[in-house]
């Protein structure tokens, strides 16, 4: 099945259990009005609106005070009716992103982000979530992560691990040489490094091998991945229309997961 296809199935699966519920909400907090976040957000609200989950979103001027941002969070996180609680990064320079994440309840943080938060970061959820559905065999498979980021490397590290993979992270510094040969040896790959193609052909696949394609690069209006196109082996996710659909539908599993634990 391709990621379109077990979205739109994702999608339809939600939808059928919030309607058991007599109202599934989330707040989203945008400081400013930065361009990037406007798409971010207006994506998250149209994806939420589809399965019946209500969005509330607070956009705030971009000069407000850190307190007044907290003071916010503070008594979302006491509201009942609220799910789950998402502030949009960036925020302007003078918040501290760290601060404003860690101020949110572990049992609303649907992003993932904080370090006691009962919920996985999206993107790896969503891998995980597909992979399954692929009826991936995890077992005894040499899983290569390239990138080490808190919101993709890391975690889907830990997701990997407990699925029974021997899993290797490599990075910016790991040596190009040393790079090839994990990859010669990998079944799965997952990149996340945030450079356009990245990963190309002149390294050595095998033929088998999966690869999750997690870059989201804009060059001249267009979206590109991190993995060069059409590489020879069994499975390469696509970007666009890949990984960012799967972190939505994540994001809205995860929602609801705040939902059934009553939250």
């Amino acid at each position: 099945m391709e990621i379109v296809d077990f979205v739109k199935f994702k999608k339809e699966e939600i939808k059928k259990e919030v309607s058991l519920f007599d109202e599934v909400s989330f707040l989203i907090i945008q400081v400013g009005d930065n361009e990037a976040s406007n798409a971010y957000v207006k994506g998250k609200i149209k994806d939420a609106l589809e399965v019946g989950i209500k969005p509330v979103l607070k956009k705030l001027d971009e000069n407000i005070k850190e307190e007044d941002i907290l003071s916010i969070i503070d008594e979302a996180n006491k509201d009942e009716s609220i799910c789950g609680i998402i502030v949009q990064l960036p925020l302007p320079s003078h918040i501290d992103e760290k601060k404003i994440a860690l101020s949110i309840s572990y049992k609303k943080d649907i992003d993932g982000f904080h370090p006691l938060s009962l919920f996985t970061p999206c993107t790896p959820k969503g891998i995980i979530m597909y992979l399954d559905s692929l009826n991936y065999d995890y077992e005894s498979k040499n899983a290569l992560i390239i990138g080490r980021s808190n919101i993709v490397g890391k975690p889907i590290a830990s997701l990997l691990l407990n699925k029974n993979c021997n899993v290797t992270i490599t990075h910016s510094h790991t040596r190009r040489d040393d790079l090839f040969s994990y990859v010669k040896n990998a079944d799965l790959i997952i990149v996340a490094v945030g450079k356009t193609y990245f990963l190309d052909d002149t390294f050595l696949f095998k033929d088998d091998a999966y690869i999750i394609d997690v870059g989201i690069n804009r060059e001249n209006g267009k979206l590109k991945g991190d993995v060069i196109p059409n590489l020879k082996v069994k499975y390469q996710s696509p970007v666009p229309k890949g990984v960012g659909l799967l972190t939505r539908v994540a994001l809205l599993e995860n929602i609801l997961e705040g939902k059934r634990n009553g939250i």
